[in-house]
């Protein structure tokens, strides 16, 4: 096998944009969406914690990723008791992961947020605070790192890989900052968290929908492991989804053209594949007045990654959220998609089943034709009195295509958050959140609110 060749300037730059930028380098816009992606993040980590995977991984983090050293120590968020610096990131990633409601980027089929928090919180627990603005500088980083190494990796291999096999290297980069590595360390530790990051195939997990989910918990993990051993003089192969030359081309626009300003925020805990079929029936129930009992038949058309979702009523929480015909009818009956209709009795909803029975799902070329850059569906619903009512081509909401508003982003947070920490809890940290963009502001601010348990 042939040595790759590598871009040295690639590197250059990466580098530069990691550990020599400032705040003001980056526009208040930018370091405003980090905010808002921040708090949308938080909601499902809250929403996330009394969920049987979320209490699995906190135990396990527990029982197998302890610290041996108190300075390489955090706690977990909402927990409270104290780990390894890696187990705290991997247990709030892999908890969030659990709850299909955090942010996504359309170009790297996956998700940022979901190891960029859990990293940020686990890493000041290691290092003198800083300010709100360093803060979103690094979140920022994250996501820009992350995001262009998942669009090289799907650019440069056959399989479709879960985004841990990539954001590790976001959240390498923010421990290089913010720990303040060297170039030559952090160059280690891409290398290292590229070769260790879990290349685990995304459409097994949607065949057979499990705890696993996007395996960003590993990501996380081997992330900030990858970090602590380059400190330590451990060494890597150079992280080719960064420095191999035929790659090149998908950073030349770092620190120009932000992707934090185009990641999507989901309306619903769901796989967002399911999103636009089920913004299509939604736009059908609301513009004709129709509830559950009007309904003969529904056919969604989708592209082809929306029509593997899984197709029957599932009997847990993943299968759940990966299933499009249950998301399309649980809105059907309830007009809404939260977390419980995806746990305990949701599961078992027998109006969402009867309307479950009157779903057809087809893959359609139109739609998978424009797969990963845009996630259309249409949707035809036939009523129990002969009319025939069309859609038409939907995109997914929450994303640059169909943003949701600023204070639509936050009531989501708030309708996470709330039922674990009761309103007031909730309400300071989100005050907190969007008051991490203040020139006075400091991170401590917030991780006073994000460790304590509920």
């Amino acid at each position: 096998m042939a040595e790759p060749t590598l871009s040295p300037d690639t590197w250059a730059n990466v580098a530069r944009f990691t550990l020599d930028t400032t705040p003001d380098d980056f526009p208040d816009d930018v370091l405003d969406a980090a905010a808002l992606m921040t708090l949308d993040t938080i909601g499902i980590t809250i929403g996330a914690g009394p969920m049987q995977a979320g209490q699995i991984a906190r135990e396990s983090t527990v029982a197998l990723y302890g610290a041996g050293r108190q300075d390489l120590s955090a706690r977990m968020m909402f927990d409270g008791r104290r780990v390894s610096l890696a187990g705290s990131a991997f247990a709030a990633a892999t908890q969030t992961d659990n709850l299909d409601g955090h942010d996504g980027y359309n170009p790297t089929k996956g998700h940022i947020g979901v190891v960029v928090v859990p990293t940020l919180a686990a890493l000041s627990e290691t290092t003198p605070d800083f300010t709100g603005r360093e803060a979103l500088t690094a979140v920022t980083i994250g996501y820009e790192v992350a995001g262009r190494a998942g669009i090289s990796l799907h650019n440069s291999v056959s399989d479709y890989h879960t985004s841990g096999a990539w954001n590790a290297l976001g959240v390498v980069a923010m421990a290089a900052r913010l720990r303040g590595m060297s170039e030559i360390q952090m160059r280690e530790a891409m290398g290292i968290a590229e070769y260790h990051g879990p290349r685990s195939q995304m459409m097994r997990e949607i065949a057979n929908p499990t705890m696993l989910h996007d395996g960003s918990g590993q990501g996380a993990l081997v992330g900030l492991s990858a970090a602590i051993m380059a400190e330590l003089g451990f060494t890597g192969a150079p992280a080719i989804t960064i420095e191999e030359d035929q790659v090149a081309h998908h950073w030349q626009d770092l620190g120009s053209f932000w992707q934090m300003q185009h990641q999507y925020v989901k309306p619903y805990p769901i796989c967002r594949w399911a999103h636009a079929s089920i913004d299509a029936t939604r736009a059908i129930l609301l513009e004709h007045g129709l509830t559950h009992g009007d309904i003969a038949k529904i056919e969604v058309n989708t592209f082809h990654e929306g029509a593997c979702l899984f197709q029957g009523m599932p009997d847990d929480t993943s299968k759940a959220q990966y299933s499009l015909p249950f998301a399309v009818a649980t809105m059907v009956v309830h007009g809404r998609i939260g977390v419980e209709h995806i746990t305990g009795s949701g599961l078992s909803d027998p109006l969402v089943a009867q309307v479950l029975d009157r779903i057809i799902v087809t893959e359609t070329a139109k739609h998978s034709d424009r797969f990963p850059m845009g996630r259309f569906a249409d949707v035809t619903i036939t009523t129990t009195d002969g009319r025939v009512l069309e859609s038409g081509d939907i995109h997914a909401r929450g994303g640059p295509e169909a943003p949701m508003e600023r204070a639509e982003v936050i009531a989501k947070f708030m309708e996470f958050a709330s039922p674990s920490l009761g309103d007031a809890r909730a309400s300071a940290i989100r005050d907190a959140v969007l008051g991490l963009t203040d020139e006075n502001s400091k991170f401590s601010d917030l991780a006073a609110l994000i460790f304590d348990a509920p």
